[in-house]
Parts: structure tokens; sequence; C-alpha cells
């Protein structure tokens, strides 16, 4: 007479052929620790969480995971740094995690964001005269008038120039954060 077997038999005898590898298993957990690094990464920079908060949660890792997440977030953070806003708190988690005093680069990125934005003002003022010029020509004037620059193509060009021109600066900067 044939065997009964149990769902719990049939399915352990399915499974096995599913084995998983070491290699797979560290695959897995190394998605893991990189997740995990990206939850602290957007956790801080909203502010949801210290540094302290992120410096007490890595120490509490094996030493092999702690290494991977510092690094993790060492490269999201200096990737995220953009000419857009003052990362001042992005740049506080580098210096922290670095352990090293960032003085002299946190300046230099400091005065980079300022001469860009004193630039993207006074072109964005220059392409505003055009455009009130423009509208003026067309009998459209007033001072309630007020021209839309970023749906126009200059600015979109001029504003796509200036940012090449800074973003090379600007990696210039971030190349420097991940040598030291």
């Amino acid at each position: 007479m044939g065997e009964i077997k149990s769902t719990l038999e049939l399915a352990m005898e399915r499974t096995k052929k599913f084995a998983i590898s070491e290699k797979e298993k560290e695959e897995i957990k190394q998605k893991e620790v990189l997740q995990k690094a990206t939850s602290l990464f957007h956790r801080y920079r909203e502010g949801h969480l210290s540094l302290n908060e992120i410096l007490k949660q890595i120490e509490k890792m094996e030493k092999k995971t702690a290494i991977t997440v510092r690094e993790s977030l060492l490269s999201q953070w200096i990737d995220a740094l953009s000419l857009d806003d003052d990362d001042e708190r992005i740049l506080k988690g580098i210096e922290s995690l670095k352990g090293q005093n960032l003085d002299e680069l946190k300046q230099k990125f400091h005065y980079l964001l300022s001469q860009y934005q004193v630039v993207k003002g006074t072109i964005k003022e220059e392409v505003r005269a055009q455009f009130t010029e423009a509208l003026r020509k067309d009998g459209i004037y007033g001072s309630a008038v007020e021209p839309k620059l970023e749906g126009g193509e200059l600015w979109k060009k001029e504003n796509e120039k200036l940012d090449q021109i800074y973003k090379v600066k600007l990696e210039e900067i971030k190349e420097q954060l991940r040598v030291l």
C-alpha cells in the first residue's frame, strides 16, 4: 500500500531542490546591508535620524557589516551633494564618518555654491530682461507682466550651460572627499 505523506513532508521534499548556495546567501546579506545603509541615508537626510543615532547603530553591527554600511553611507552622502541647496547636514555626516576635519573642503563647497547662486541669479535677470523686452515688442507690458522663465528654451539652455560648468567643479570636490 502507498505511503501517505503530510503536506509538510511534501513541501520539504519539493524545497530540497531549491537549496540556497553560500554565494546566494552572501548576496542576500549584502543586499540587506545596502538596504539598511540606504534607509539610514534617507532618514538622516530628511532629519528623522540624528548623526549620533546612526553612529550608535553602526557600532552595534558586526565589523564587516559596519564597514560596508559606513562605505555605502559615505558614497551616498558624497553623491547627494548638489548645487541646488546647502547640504550642511550631509557634510557633517561625511565629516563624522571620515573621522577628520573637512573645513577646507566645506569652505570650497560653500564658495562654489555661493558662486553658482550668484551667477544663476545674474543669468536669470538677464533672461528675464530679454523675455520682458520680447513681450514689450509684442505689445504686452505693464507692472503685472511677470515672464515665466522656467518654461522658456533660452532659460533651459543657459541653465544647462551653467550647470555643466559648475558640476565639473562639484565633481572635483566630491572626488577629493572620496580619496580622503
